[in-house]
């Protein structure tokens, strides 16, 4: 489970973040291109955008479900 206490510090603020459990698999930025982007430096994903709409929420959602570590939280400071 994320931890909204450890999440990147890129990450706008709002409900998806991601913290530093990432291992960079690419699956969220697949997901949801338009909420998470890649920090080339570190190798890890984070939160550039927080969804808008439905269909937003909904690719934010089977992200977080599909990340393989956890590491994307919905709890985070709205």
């Amino acid at each position: 489970m994320a931890d909204k206490n450890d999440k990147r510090p890129e990450s706008v603020a709002g409900k998806f973040y991601v913290d530093s459990q990432c291992i960079d698999c690419d699956l969220c930025r697949e997901t949801a291109p338009k909420s998470f982007t890649r920090q080339d430096d570190g190798g890890y994903s984070y939160v550039f955008a927080q969804p808008t709409d439905q269909e937003g929420i909904d690719k934010c959602m089977e992200a977080l479900e599909g990340c393989p570590v956890d590491a994307i939280g919905k709890d985070g400071d709205e």
